[in-house]
C-alpha cells in the first residue's frame, strides 16, 4: 500500500508538468492562429518582403531591449548554431515563404497546408531529441493531420491543382518544423523567451537589409487596419507568441506538445470567416470537434522515453 501511495506521489509532479507544457503550447497556438489572416490583410497593401522582414526587425528591437534590460548571457559555442537554425526556420523562412504565398492563396487555403505542421514537427522532434513516441501517438498524429487537412480543404474549397503558392507553403511547413523542434531543445538550455530573442537578434542584420530593399522597391503605404495587422505580426506572432510556444516545448514532451497545433487551423478558419468573410458553416463545428479529439488523443498518448524527457 505504501509503495502504491509513494508511486502516486512521485507521478503527480510529472503529470502536472505535462499539463503545464500543454497549456503553454495552447496559449502559443492561440497567438499564432491569427498569423495567416493578419498576413492576408497586410499583404493587400504592403509587399510580402516588407511584411516578412519588417516584422522581424520590429520583433528584434523588442528582443534586444528585453535581453539588455535583463542582462542575459550570450549563447556559447554550438548554441549559436542552434540559434541560427531557429532564426532560419521561424524568423526568416516561415514568414518570408508564407507572406509570398498569401499574395494569391486565401487564408483558408493557407491553413490547408499549414495543418501539416504538427506532424512535421513531431517527425523532426523525434529525429533531433531522441524522443520515441509509441504507435498510439503516431496513429493519433497521422489521423489528426488527415482529419485536419480534409476539414480545412472542404471549408477552404479544396485543392485546385498544385500551384507555386502551395510549394511555398510546403516549404514554410518544413522550415517551421525545424525551427520549432530546434527551438524547443534550445529553450531547455537558454530559456523559452531567450531562445526566440537571440534568434531574432541574430537574424536582425539580414532582415534589416531586406527591409531596406523592400522599402526602396515599394514604399510602404497602408490603412490603419493593415498597419495594425502588421504590428500584430511583429509583436505577437514573431515575438510574444513564441514565449508561450517555446515554454511549452521546453517543458514537453515535445512530440506531444507539438500536436496541440492541430487546433490552430480550426481557429484560423474562424478568424478568416470573421475578419475576411471567407466561407464558414455550421459543419465547421463537427470538423472542429473531430480535430480537437485527435489532438486530445495525441497529447495524452505516452511514448517510450517521453516521461523521462518531460
Amino acid at each position: 500500500m505504501r509503495q502504491h501511495s509513494s508511486a502516486t506521489v512521485l507521478e503527480r509532479p510529472a503529470i502536472s508538468r505535462s499539463r503545464a507544457g500543454l497549456l503553454w503550447g495552447l496559449l502559443g497556438v492561440f497567438a499564432f492562429s491569427f498569423t495567416v489572416p493578419f498576413t492576408r490583410i497586410a499583404v493587400e497593401a504592403l509587399s510580402p518582403l516588407f511584411i516578412a522582414s519588417g516584422r522581424a526587425v520590429l520583433a528584434a528591437l523588442l528582443a534586444a531591449a528585453a535581453l539588455a534590460l535583463t542582462r542575459q548571457q550570450f549563447p556559447r559555442g554550438r548554441q549559436w548554431l542552434k540559434v541560427a537554425v531557429v532564426a532560419a526556420g521561424v524568423v526568416a523562412g516561415f514568414p518570408l515563404l508564407t507572406s509570398f504565398a498569401l499574395q494569391t492563396a486565401s487564408a483558408s487555403h493557407g491553413a490547408v497546408v499549414i495543418a501539416l505542421l504538427p506532424a512535421a514537427t513531431a517527425v523532426v522532434t523525434v529525429l533531433r531529441s531522441g524522443e520515441r513516441p509509441g504507435t498510439g501517438f503516431w496513429v493519433a498524429a497521422c489521423a489528426g493531420a488527415a482529419v485536419t487537412v480534409a476539414f480545412v480543404a472542404i471549408q477552404g474549397g479544396g485543392f485546385e491543382g498544385l500551384s507555386w503558392h502551395d510549394l511555398l507553403l510546403f516549404a514554410a511547413v518544413i522550415a517551421a518544423a525545424f525551427g520549432y523542434a530546434e527551438g524547443g531543445l534550445l529553450a531547455r538550455e537558454l530559456g523559452a523567451w531567450q531562445t526566440i530573442s537571440w534568434a531574432l537578434v541574430a537574424a536582425a542584420p539580414l532582415m534589416a537589409v531586406l527591409t531596406a530593399v523592400a522599402v526602396a522597391q515599394q514604399p510602404p503605404s497602408a490603412t490603419p487596419a493593415q498597419w495594425a495587422a502588421f504590428a500584430y505580426l511583429g509583436v505577437v506572432s514573431m515575438f510574444l507568441g513564441f514565449f508561450a510556444w517555446y515554454r511549452g516545448l521546453q517543458i514537453g514532451p515535445m512530440a506531444q506538445v507539438s500536436q496541440v497545433q492541430l487546433v490552430q487551423p480550426v481557429l484560423t478558419l474562424a478568424w478568416a470567416a470573421l475578419m475576411l468573410r471567407e466561407p464558414f458553416s455550421w459543419g465547421t463545428v463537427v470538423g472542429a470537434l473531430a480535430v480537437i479529439a485527435c489532438a486530445a488523443i495525441a497529447v495524452r498518448t505516452r511514448g517510450r522515453g517521453a516521461a523521462g524527457r518531460g
